[in-house]
């Protein structure tokens, strides 16, 4: 019997995936649930299990975009598992077939051989295709035009690589490699953001000491308590950020045509970086959370993002995201908008600089804060406010964030 395998619904309103890689090759026994290939959609890359046993035939190639519910490969389950002979006797069988589909380029060649007569056309671009080549600094002498006569249109200057300049000698290899669909998806939104959004970015400074007092007194017992878990300072500006959306809730709303919808939930998008590039798990109602419960959230979904097994329903929804660029020695930056989102608070790196403090200068853990909002929907006042109410949170959480009560907080 023979299985057709089509490409399952990754999510809702997914209808193309990529396939990224085969796991396996054609003519492979595959068994039941193996892993036989990664495909990439434009949220997440999932793996395609195996539906039965039997030996496995490609019907898409690497690269290739599908669309949910097309055939990318069949399975003979009534193959029985070839033995260690049988791929060399498939092999030998093939290599007439290669030798011949060499040979037939031989017999073409005599008619491509003729190269077309130099006209007055040859090697001139056309006045569209000179403009591209003068903006991409590239001369057209060093193309070959496909137009007629041998002239230069229009897809030839655009596909031109652009001019790096005189080389003075060293290696100047160059590759190209195609952007996979999530990677597209993300730079896709980024632009989005920026064109389609009133974005604008406000900062402010966090004094850390309290929370590292609070940290260095309570991450051993707490790492004890609970399994293992770390107390870092994700739950703390997690806490901070659902205390500060409380309190101004037009930053946990969003634009939906010309209406404003606002929650009465916190749903945080966390930016991570995983191996096929930035993902944005979310934590669910991440205000009822405890500071135990939103370290192991938090630790869960990194770790599934960073073994690409993080599925789509982890990414959908969110609305507010917090970016830490800390993590690689970012000081200052302006973090973009997360669709269809309205704010973003960039974390950066922890370092100690001296502050006034009560008319003496001291030396204190500083970190710069970024609030980038949507100002469509978040005036000046709540969105200084809210990253002051953020900043007040980080700067006592004792008081702010634990009821004057860490041990009953940590759950210690």
């Amino acid at each position: 019997m023979i299985l057709e395998m089509k490409v399952p619904s990754p999510g809702e309103s997914i209808t193309e995936v990529e396939i990224a890689t085969w796991l396996v090759k054609d003519g492979d026994y595959v068994e039941k649930d193996q892993a036989i290939a990664e495909v990439d959609s434009d949220k997440a890359t999932l793996e395609l299990p195996a539906e039965a046993a039997g030996i496995i035939t490609l019907k898409a190639e690497e690269g290739d975009a599908v669309k949910v519910g097309q055939v990318v490969c069949l399975i003979d389950t009534d193959a029985a598992k070839p033995s260690g002979a049988a791929p060399a006797a498939e092999a030998k069988k093939e290599e007439p077939k290669a030798e011949a589909t060499k040979a037939e380029p031989k017999k073409e060649e005599p008619k491509a051989a003729p190269a077309p007569a130099a006209t007055y056309a040859t090697g001139t671009p056309s006045p569209a295709a000179r403009k591209i080549l003068d903006e991409k600094n590239v001369d057209p002498a060093t193309i070959s035009g496909t137009g007629k006569g041998g002239r230069i249109t229009k897809d030839d200057a655009v596909n031109a690589p652009a001019s790096m300049g005189t080389p003075t000698g060293g290696n100047r290899g160059s590759e190209r490699t195609k952007l996979s669909m999530l990677r597209r998806k993300v730079a896709e939104r980024l632009v989005a953001a920026k064109n389609e959004t009133a974005m604008l970015t406000t900062f402010n400074e966090v004094n850390m000491t309290p929370i590292n007092k609070i940290r260095n007194e309570y991450k051993d017992a707490f790492k004890a308590k609970h399994g293992g878990l770390g107390l870092g300072y994700m739950s703390f500006f997690t806490k901070a950020v659902t205390r500060a959306l409380q309190l101004f809730p037009d930053v946990n709303s969003m634009i939906d045509g010309d209406q404003k919808v606002s929650y009465d939930f916190c749903d945080i998008s966390v930016a991570v970086s995983g191996p096929k590039g930035l993902m944005v798990p979310v934590v669910r109602n991440a205000e009822s959370l405890s500071f135990r419960g939103i370290e192991a959230e938090i630790k869960r979904l990194a770790i599934r993002a960073r073994d690409g097994q993080i599925t789509v329903d982890d990414m959908t929804g969110g609305t507010f995201t917090i970016s830490n660029g800390g993590v690689f020695g970012s000081m200052l930056s302006t973090p973009i908008i997360n669709p269809p989102q309205s704010g973003i608070l960039g974390m950066h790196n922890i370092i100690e600089r001296p502050i006034a403090v009560n008319g003496q200068v001291e030396i204190h853990p500083m970190m710069y804060v970024a609030l980038s909002y949507d100002h469509r929907i978040i005036d000046g006042r709540e969105s200084v406010g809210f990253l002051v109410a953020v900043k007040e949170g980080l700067e006592n959480p004792a008081e702010l964030l634990m009821d004057n009560n860490p041990k009953k907080a940590l759950e210690l």
